[in-house]
């Protein structure tokens, strides 16, 4: 009895590009990977830095499947943090042959900022004990956590930052992208509706195809989901760190720490030049950097948020 081929319900995975020219990158980017399909293979070490959503893992997805080159693929915040990883699993998918492609081998490390520096440290001989045989790709958040001898021993690729000139033409393919998978899903939808979605979100992309499936259960998307992707308001915030009312704060914590954290951090980031005596703004970014770093590990995102606010409250001057 044969098994029917099941198809992915993420849409995430469900409408992957299939080539590099349906990827939303940079054009010197797409140029370069334009450059690798006409190659036939990914044949450099490459660091891709970019935040996250920006494509970083669907380039390098859709490139072996365009190659067909053979792939290890590991996650630097997991498997990839151990160094029983690369004695076992790197090197020996590298010192071994393939018996039915002669293109290199890609070990692709995901998250690679993740990992430890005794790994780095490790891979940095294993890299070059390989490189006739392997060609590694790195994509990392934070490429300074990633040590200089990798580094130098890679092309880097920054996503992020993207330059203005580019935005509104990325902007633009990302609103075609997000339509037509409506489209295809037969999803009813208002476009100021993507639109206002898509200037909040991007350059997370996955961020903004998860919402839209998330929103399509509702049959149609339209601007009665608007408040749930709305700017937060930190004014009433402001006031009270300014007159120290820590239970209103803690209030507003409450309110606010269901959604986004990272877009919680950024609005209030960009209150300090108005709200803050300009001597104390630099330990106030101080602090959000802080917080902002944890929030990708801590297991409470209210108790986080909340002890940023309270050091903010207690350090800073405001007007």
């Amino acid at each position: 009895m044969e098994l029917s081929e099941t198809k992915p319900l993420i849409w995430v995975e469900k409408w992957a590009p299939n080539k590099v020219e349906d990827l939303i990158l940079q054009k010197n980017i797409k140029e370069f990977f334009l450059n690798v399909v006409k190659e036939g293979q990914l044949n450099q070490n490459l660091i891709l830095q970019g935040s996250q959503g920006c494509g970083k893992t669907q380039t390098i997805k859709t490139l072996c499947k365009i190659t067909g080159q053979d792939v290890l693929f590991l996650n630097g915040s997991s498997e990839g943090r151990y160094l029983d990883t690369i004695r076992n699993q790197v090197i020996n998918f590298g010192t071994t042959v393939s018996m039915f492609n002669e293109k290199k081998k890609v070990i692709f490390f995901d998250e690679f900022d993740g990992t430890t520096n005794d790994v780095m440290l490790c891979l940095r001989g294993v890299i070059e004990q390989l490189h006739n045989n392997v060609c590694f790709i790195f994509t990392c958040n934070n490429i300074n956590k990633i040590i200089e001898p990798i580094q130098s021993r890679c092309v880097v690729l920054k996503y992020t930052p993207i330059p203005k000139k580019e935005i509104p033409n990325m902007m633009a393919s990302v609103f075609e992208r997000i339509s037509s998978i409506l489209n295809s899903e037969n999803i009813q939808y208002d476009k100021k509706v993507i639109i206002e979605l898509v200037k909040k979100y991007f350059p997370d992309t996955r961020k903004i195809i998860n919402d839209i499936q998330r929103y399509s259960s509702l049959g149609k998307i339209d601007s009665g989901i608007l408040v749930s992707f709305s700017d937060v308001n930190v004014s009433d915030l402001i006031k009270n760190l300014k007159s120290k009312n820590y239970s209103e704060v803690r209030k507003w914590v409450v309110q606010n720490c269901s959604g986004d954290i990272s877009a919680v951090f950024h609005k209030l980031y960009e209150s300090f030049y108005d709200s803050l005596v300009p001597s104390t703004i630099p330990s106030a970014v101080l602090i959000i950097a802080k917080y902002q770093y944890q929030s990708a590990f801590v297991a409470d995102q209210e108790i986080n948020l909340l002890a940023a606010l309270t050091e903010i409250m207690v350090e800073v001057e405001f007007k």
